[in-house]
């Protein structure tokens, strides 16, 4: 329990703008003294009923609102669901961002590709280090995820204590050996108090603890044991370098060269081994352009498309379009990663085109070549443990697993009346009476469509119909001034029915048209706007009547 004596005048608020309800678009702000202070800016992959969505972005507009309060941005950890709506956002705002030099490094790619670096600065944190940005007093702790040098985030407010875990999971023999500091946070917990966790939820339906990394290493070993004669392409997430490690260090041990495929996957490598955080000698890189002349059993590949984009180096692949890899039976491909939610179909089509490529495909659902980055139930139990917060808002999963993290704190002895299950767009207050919500901000979905952000919801509504029930253009030629139609009405029709099996439903609907625009003429009512809405009318109503179908009705007057 906080031991922290506020001051009701003192008020904190906190924010949600993406990422409860959601896996993904992860984005929160704190507010102190009436300054805002970002956690993360994050994209979502579209779900399947998001017609030609590329990503999913935060809802701006509480932000654009506020736009002279934001001094900062923390930046958690490198993943694109934490980072990678920063340069969508920094198109209309300027702050400076904060995180570890690795998470700055992965977030300043997409940044730079935007040519947007003169929004912002990039500004570097330790482990442990504690920080005053205006009006806030912010520690970085590190703990350990799925990429490296992910930090959890103490405010120290006038409030007590919010901590922010970011994403994360308790590791107790990761790769790099930094390990989640539970310590610090025990020692937080004992002095201060926590007055509010925030905490992430992904896992906490998952049963036990989160594997640890280095497990993996040794099922990436076998494996390379076991096709030591054949070529191995591996793929996992460009920003996974502790997974890179494990996969270039089980090539290294059987005399592999390594080739990286996609830019995404060799840009990071190249810059963690100038950090010096990945260590791959120089002599085992090879450039994908020569690795064609090489005996295949001394060959790996590690690739990115390990979510089954549709342009990544994999997917090209297994449509037999990528420009350097020609599968064949002498391949072996190793998925090492898991599905995000959302992403299960794409992944499918991609081994399935592997498959009939003649590769071999291991992947998640067959071997374990993957561990989770976040923690699983037990661990959150022992987190709540050692944290013991006063109050607990669960963060970063779908509404499920918030609702499970929120019964793991009851069990752990939080009070359920201290207990609350925010959604997106619940802002919460923090005074000397406690925590309860405060208001709503807007926190819908934005959708970018290529280089077009905010498709909009029309839209989107749009293209359902069309690929549910088709289209029907009706055309026809009037003469407003003379009350006379000069052409059609002719039917023009896609994924509605097979015009040449149809024409006589084709030639009934042109007739009701044709009769109610006459109509029409004979009440004196020849505008434009009156007669694309009969138009309208009276197409979808027979579309209706004789089909039970809906399709999208475009009427199309021309004024002759």
């Amino acid at each position: 329990m906080s031991k922290t004596k506020a001051k009701s005048k003192d008020q904190v608020k906190v924010t949600f703008l993406g990422g409860l309800g959601e896996i993904g678009r992860n984005c929160a702000c704190v507010e102190v003294e009436g300054k805002i202070m970002l956690i993360d800016c994050g994209i979502m992959f579209p779900e399947l009923d998001m017609l030609g969505i590329d990503l999913v972005l935060p809802d701006f507009t509480y932000l654009r609102q506020n736009a002279d309060r934001i001094i900062g941005c923390i930046a958690t950890h490198g993943h694109e669901d934490h980072v990678g709506g920063l340069n969508f956002l920094l198109r209309e705002l300027s702050f400076p961002i904060y995180g570890s030099a690795l998470t700055l490094g992965l977030a300043r790619n997409r940044i730079e590709e935007a040519g947007l670096l003169d929004r912002t600065e990039f500004i570097v944190v330790q482990d442990g280090e504690r920080r005053r940005i205006g009006p806030f007093d912010i520690e970085f702790i590190p703990v350990t995820h799925s990429v490296p040098h992910g930090m959890a985030t103490a405010f120290h407010t006038p409030q007590g204590v919010i901590l922010h875990t970011g994403d994360f999971k308790l590791d107790l023999t990761p790769v790099d050996g930094r390990l989640t500091d539970l310590a610090r946070i025990g020692s937080i917990s004992s002095n201060e108090g926590i007055r509010l966790l925030l905490s992430d939820s992904t896992n906490a339906e998952e049963h036990g603890h989160a594997a640890s990394e280095t497990t993996v290493g040794a099922v990436l070993y076998d494996l390379f044991h076991r096709y030591e004669g054949r070529r191995i392409i591996t793929t996992c997430f460009a920003s996974h370098i502790h997974r890179v490690q494990q996969i270039a260090d089980a090539a290294i041990s059987f005399d592999r060269v390594i080739a990286t495929m996609g830019m995404s996957m060799k840009k990071n490598v190249r810059m963690a081994r100038e950090m010096g955080l990945l260590n791959i000698p120089e002599s085992r890189l090879m450039d994908i352009a020569d690795v064609g002349d090489m005996a295949p059993e001394k060959v790996c590949i590690i690739s990115t498309g390990s979510q089954g984009e549709p342009m990544s180096a994999l997917s090209l692949m297994a449509a037999n379009e990528n420009r350097w890899i020609n599968l064949s039976d002498r391949d072996v491909v190793i998925m090492s990663s898991h599905p995000i939610p959302g992403n299960e179909t794409d992944v499918s089509k991609v081994i399935n085109g592997l498959v009939r490529m003649g590769a071999e495909v291991v992947h998640s659902g067959i071997s374990d070549v993957h561990a989770s980055g976040h923690a699983k139930s037990e661990d959150l139990k022992m987190f709540l443990s050692i944290a013991r917060p006063e109050y607990f808002v669960p963060v970063h999963g779908e509404y499920r697993h918030l609702a499970a993290h929120a019964k793991l704190a009851r069990q752990m002895g939080v009070a359920a009346k201290n207990i609350l299950l925010c959604t997106d767009g619940d802002q919460i207050v923090l005074d000397a009476d406690g925590m309860r919500p405060n208001a709503q901000v807007p926190a819908g979905y934005l959708y970018v469509d290529g280089i077009l952000g905010d498709v909009g919801t029309g839209v989107l509504r749009d293209r359902r119909v069309l690929a549910d029930e088709g289209v029907v253009v009706v055309i026809v030629a009037v003469n407003v001034e003379t009350g006379e139609m000069i052409l059609g009405p002719e039917i023009i029709t896609r994924g509605w029915v097979h015009a040449p099996e149809a024409e006589g439903l084709l030639d009934e609907c042109a007739k009701r048209v044709r009769e109610s625009i006459a109509d029409l003429f004979r009440n004196g009512a020849t505008d434009i706007e009156n007669i694309q809405r009969v138009v309208r009318r009276t197409a979808g109503r027979f579309v209706s009547d004789k089909t039970k179908r809906r399709p999208m009705i475009v009427p199309v007057v021309m004024e002759a």
